[in-house]
Parts: structure tokens; sequence; C-alpha cells
């Protein structure tokens, strides 16, 4: 058993930025499933958004991320994440993150703010068109250097340890995680009296998705495992411009395209976003993407275009460098042509519920990003609003860990049991893990994604609750391995979706049903919450 005073399970902005405040305090782990650098923070194009210019106020931009989120958001969680916005965009550019800027009034360089859907003032910062990467690069590399981190690689979270299942005589808490080494195939026991959960999101329970290969949400389904919380799981984001192209179709389009003068277009380059909302290609995205959905299908082609090929073509080369030459390497000259777009399962607006803190209800446990559910994005999740609530949250949530409990205390001695397995053969049934993997993802496609409706829920829920049995059956008789634990996760985020959408009986923000077309504020849930 190995002893630090910080676990962090996850290497983005959430968990990379918890990790450098905590190591003035104490020794900290970053678990992390595959090399650090692949996570969803390097895979953000658009920005962060931060309130920086005199035109803009903290009240914009609370009022825009309240009207995306269609009445979910609580005002007070709002204000507080964009209010501490300033501050920990300065942090990030101290260890080292570079904006894009361009000359100020008075000749001195000043950063270059971005505008996306759904913001009425321009208060996105970027690096070109690979944000999430610079951020990435810059807070690891500073991760690295510092001597009181230590970054386990290839080490796959499996469950966390709690009093509970030690039935120790106390009140519930979160003591530590076991995990799983890959290269020596041993399950390690890691102990902590704080954990911090920031995992990512759960896209590739979808078909189609954005999102890398490593978001299969396991920080929820470990969370749901240990008694957590889970709120708001119906809300999934569905990005409106995924690029069309059977050898790219994982590639975004960011929304700061849009932001700078691209239209969506049908095939006859006809500009149809005004006949669904007065702000055309600039709505929110849960509009738009249900738009081009509805395009889609009334017109029976596979996609529709984002053309912003009316702007100078040296402005596109430097403002989108990375989609430029993404989009030649299949040849889409996006200075000429219009792109192939579609929309694909992007972000998880619910997840472990947990208060602005980052405070879960399992005491010794905080989630912070795409795994928790603060409130901040109610219902659709306002553009570039999660970078900004990874890097705020995750300040508070030391903050909180260290009222908690300092780190000065020493670790409660515990009797932590080592991993216990079933049968310990290998998998040798790989194609069972992958069929499996495939009816999920396909199912989730065709049953519970833009459009719903009640009787395909309960198609999913009953194959899904099916699924479930088989996969925990599969997982005793057989020695854990990555893809059996994504698989696992993967089975259980897919019910909690369903379930959570089962239970919302209006339309509302991301979650749309035929069978009830409609808002509801007068009877509608505001949180939708489950409970083991």
């Amino acid at each position: 058993m190995k002893e630090y005073d910080f676990i962090v399970i996850g290497s983005g902005i959430s968990g990379l930025s918890f990790a450098l405040r905590a190591a003035e305090h104490g020794t900290v782990a970053i678990v992390t499933k595959k090399e650090a650098a692949k996570t969803n923070t390097a895979w953000a194009q658009g920005g962060i958004s931060c309130v920086r210019s005199e035109e803009d106020s903290f009240e914009k931009h609370v009022s825009d991320t309240l009207d995306a989120g269609a009445g979910l958001c609580p005002e007070d969680v709002v204000y507080k994440i964009i209010s501490n916005g300033p501050a920990a965009i300065q942090e990030l550019i101290s260890w080292g993150v570079e904006f894009d800027t361009h000359p100020g009034e008075n000749g001195e360089p000043e950063v270059a703010l971005g505008r996306e859907g759904g913001h009425t003032e321009r208060r996105i910062l970027h690096h070109k068109d690979t944000t999430g990467r610079e951020i990435e690069d810059k807070l690891l590399g500073a991760s690295r250097k510092h001597p009181n981190i230590t970054i386990l690689e290839h080490h796959f979270a499996i469950d966390l340890i709690t009093t509970a299942k030690l039935a120790i005589a106390s009140p519930p808490r979160c003591v530590g995680i076991y995990a799983l080494d890959e290269s020596s195939s041993e399950i390690l026991t890691l102990r902590s009296d704080r954990v911090l959960l920031c995992t990512g999101g759960a896209g590739r329970v979808y078909l189609y998705t954005t999102n890398p290969g490593i978001a299969t949400g396991d920080g929820v389904a470990m969370a749901w495992r240990a008694g957590c919380e889970i709120a708001n799981m119906e809300f999934v984001q569905f990005h409106p411009t995924c690029l069309y192209h059977h050898s790219l179709n994982s590639f975004l389009i960011t929304e700061a395209m849009r932001g700078e003068g691209a239209e969506l277009v049908d095939k006859e380059g006809r500009r149809f976003m005004t006949e669904y909302d007065q702000r055309g290609s600039l709505a929110p995205r849960d509009i738009v993407a249900r738009a081009i959905d509805r395009e889609i299908k009334k017109t029976g082609g596979p996609c529709v275009f984002l053309d912003i090929s009316h702007k100078p073509a040296d402005y596109i080369r430097s403002r989108f460098p990375n989609i430029y030459k993404t989009c030649l390497t299949v040849d889409i000259d996006i200075t000429k042509d219009p792109i192939p777009v579609v929309p694909a399962a992007h972000y998880q607006c619910g997840g472990v519920k947990t208060n602005v803190n980052g405070r879960t209800s399992l005491p010794g446990l905080w989630a912070v990003g795409e795994v928790a559910s603060t409130g901040l994005h109610g219902a659709n999740r306002l553009a570039s609003n999660s970078l900004l609530e990874g890097a705020v949250v995750s300040k508070l949530a030391l903050e909180d860990a260290l009222k908690t409990l300092s780190p000065a205390n020493n670790h409660e001695v515990l009797e932590i049991p080592e991993w216990e397995t079933g049968d310990v053969a290998d998998v040798d049934e790989l194609v069972v893990i992958y069929h499996n993997w495939d009816e999920i993802r396909r199912l989730m496609w065709d049953y519970v994604s833009i459009v719903r409706t009640t009787k395909r829920l309960q198609r999913a829920a009953t194959r899904l609750h099916n699924l479930q049995r088989e996969v925990q059956e599969f997982y005793w008789n057989f020695r854990v391995t990555t893809e059996l634990l994504e698989l696992r996760n993967l089975v259980e985020v897919a019910t909690l979706i369903v379930d959570s959408a089962a239970r919302r009986k209006e339309s509302r923000g991301l979650h749309f049903t035929l069978d009830h077309p409609d808002r509801n504020d007068q009877e509608c849930r505001h949180d939708t919450i489950l409970k083991m």
C-alpha cells in the first residue's frame, strides 16, 4: 500500500491545476489510465471563457450562462465560478500558458478575445485552435518538474475504497483507490483521505463522438458504485459541427469558427439557421444540433456544411491552422470549400453531484470538471465554460479539502485488504468485449441521442440492464484488463443516462423527447438525482 496526502484521478486541466496547488501542501499522486497528455482537455479547440473587456461584465456572462442552461443553473454557483475566472486565468499564465494577443490601443499586446455561440460578448481566450493542447502541455510540464507530484501513467483506477466497503463502523468516507498497473497487471492499493475525481466525460458511450478513446465514464461509474449521488445525466451535449468524413469521424470543428463568421448552410448553400433561431449560427449548441438533425432528416442528405470561405484565406489559415491542415489531409480546403459537418456526442453536463467546491456526497471525495455536476451547465453547457469550471473549481476544491482535513494530520491506520478478483484466467474472448461495446454505442446512438421517445428509452433500458448482468458475470470470471474495466464503466454510465432521461417528462435544453415536446416550468424537477 502506498500513501499520499492527495490522490488525483485524471490529468486534464482540473487534475493538473489541483495537483500543482496541492503539491504546496503535501504529496500528490496523479493516476491516469494512458499517457498523461491524453485527456479531453488536450482536445479542446475553442478556448476558455472569462470576462476581460470593459464592454463585458460578470453579470452579462452569468446571464448568458443562465440562458443557455434553460433554467437549471443555480445563479449563486454560476456567479461564483465566473467571478473567480480572472484569477484562475492569471494562474494559468503563471504556469506558462500562452494565449493569443493583438496590439492594444497603446501598441502594447493584449489578449485577443473570440466569441462563440450563446455569448453576447467576446470573452473567449484562445491559443489558435489548439487551446486545450497549450494548457495541457504547460500544466503537465510544470507538474512533471514538481518534487511532490508523482505521475502514475498507464494506471487504471478500478474502484474507490470506502469505509463502508471495509465494513468499518463509522460514517462512510473515501480512503483511497484500487488501481491496475497496466505494465505489470498488478492491482495497487493507494491510500489517501483526499481523493479528487477529474476523469472527464463519457462520449464513447455513443457511436459518434468528438471525444478521445479515453472518455468512457470511469469516474461517474466509480462514484456510483461507491454510493455517491449522480445528477442530470440525461443532459448530453451534442456538438453541432463534427467533421463528416469516413477517415476523420471524430474531428471537431470548433464553435469559434462560427464566432468568427462561419455560416451553416445546406448543399445548395442556403443559410438555414435563422429558420430555427434569430441568432442564426450563433445560437446555443442544443438549438443548433437539433436544427442540423432536422435538416438532415428533412433533406435526406448525410450532412450539412459549415462555410467560412468568404473570409480572407490568410486569416483562416492563421486563426484556424490545425483545422486547415487537418482538412487538407482529406482534400478539403476550408479557404475555398464548405466543410461537411454532423452533430456528435461531445460533453456530459451531468455527473457526480457536487457543491460549488467540488465536494461530493461521500466525505473524502471531490469531483471537478466534466465528471462532476456543480450546476454550472444546467440543461445545456455554454461554449467554453468547461475549461473555466475546471480551473476555478479545482482551486475551490483544494481549499475545501484543506479545511476538511489538513495534510499535517497523520493518516488513520487502516487495514485495507488487497484486491480480490474472481477466476484469474486471462481474457481470451476479447471479441465478446468488443461486441458488447459496439452494441452499447449503437443502441445509445439510435435510441438515446439528440431526439428521444419514451418507447426508445424503454427499449434501451431493457437491453442495457441485460448487458449489465452479462458484463458483471464476465467481470468476475476473468482477470481485469483495461478493455474489461472500460466496458464495465461504459454500460454503467449508459444505464444512468437512460434512467435519468426516462424520469424527465419534458423537453429542456439537451433533453428533447417527442412524447413531451414542451418545457414544463411548473412541474419539472430541477435535478434528476440518482442514488444507489
